[in-house]
């Protein structure tokens, strides 16, 4: 059985947390919104997926940045400001007692309830549905060391002025479609390419390879912008490793020295194969890591301990 970036193993506790809906709290088995409510009629709406550690959301100010962007693109009014959504985010922390480690919080924002089902906005009758859905999951250890096997499927990511990439909609059937694909194919998560042919990402993450000391990663202009992928981008930077937005194509990518994947859930993972060619000359048994993925998690795992340390401990 493949697993994507996102496997957990099942938590009990997750069968009692509480979840924000509209400003209140709900058992998890309570917490619903309407079968007229635009995300569900329509996938109207923007989204972020949220790490705690020691408490709190990593990041938290780049996410935050990337949900109003998307909700000004697409003219949808939250109806909370920045601090009000902050505050929601930690009350439902404090609600489920989650002030330590080990927490993933997916925090959903429609358009709000219809007068009927239609595509419309001008049919919305009520405000935004904001839902904030906090989870005991942590990514597998496991992952992080053997690695993910890809597979480059026929769904592209396509040009801005289709769909842009850069929003992150709650419309992700391009994504669910490439991931179907893959997954047919046997493989943990799908490679995606841009319209001219070369490599954009994955479906639910950023892809990266290493050649020869550099590391290399899309143009970025279709693709989401990656909160990890800035930072670990930015990491390079700051450690003297030579990183490239670039166009490659999958002849760069067989070849690569090393392959990795970003994501705000798991990190920087390995990638063992793709389209079923290992990944680098050297075998490496169960552990996938190659010199640079294992620098580059250390510094990332650094540099999230140290932003959430900025803020204090939760009790």
């Amino acid at each position: 059985m493949t697993q994507g970036t996102q496997h957990s193993a099942e938590d009990a506790r997750n069968a009692d947390v509480r979840i924000y809906v509209n400003g209140a709290l709900k058992h998890r088995s309570e917490a619903m919104v309407s079968v007229f409510d635009s995300g569900f009629v329509l996938g109207d709406g923007v989204w972020e997926g949220f790490r705690v550690v020691g408490g709190h959301p990593a990041f938290l100010d780049a996410h935050l940045d990337r949900l109003y962007e998307g909700a000004k693109a697409i003219m949808l009014d939250i109806g909370l400001d920045r601090a009000g959504l902050t505050r929601a985010i930690y009350d439902t922390l404090d609600a489920n007692g989650m002030h330590g480690d080990g927490v993933h919080v997916r925090l959903m924002v429609s358009r709000g309830v219809k007068s009927t089902p239609y595509q419309d906005p001008r049919v919305t009758i009520g405000p935004a549905t904001v839902v904030i859905i906090p989870e005991y999951k942590t990514a597998s250890a496991a992952s992080t060391r053997r690695g993910l096997s890809l597979y480059t499927v026929h769904v592209r990511r396509g040009f801005p002025d289709v769909q842009d990439p850069k929003l992150n909609s709650h419309s992700k059937l391009n994504c669910i479609t490439a991931c179907i694909q893959a997954h047919g194919a046997g493989a943990d998560e799908a490679l995606m390419l841009d319209p001219h042919g070369f490599v954009a990402t994955c479906n639910s993450t950023h892809f990266f390879i290493v050649r020869k000391g550099e590391v290399w990663t899309s143009t970025g202009q279709y693709c989401l912008g990656g909160i990890t992928r800035a930072n670990v981008i930015a990491l390079c930077r700051a450690n003297d490793i030579p990183v490239f937005e670039k166009s490659f194509s999958l002849t760069d990518v067989y070849g690569a020295d090393e392959a990795f994947v970003t994501g705000t859930f798991a990190g920087v993972v390995p990638v063992r194969t793709v389209d079923h060619r290992d990944i680098g000359w050297e075998p490496r048994g169960e552990d996938a890591r190659g010199p640079m993925v294992q620098k580059l998690q250390a510094l990332y795992q650094a540099l999230v301990a140290s932003e959430v340390a900025a803020r204090g401990p939760r009790t």
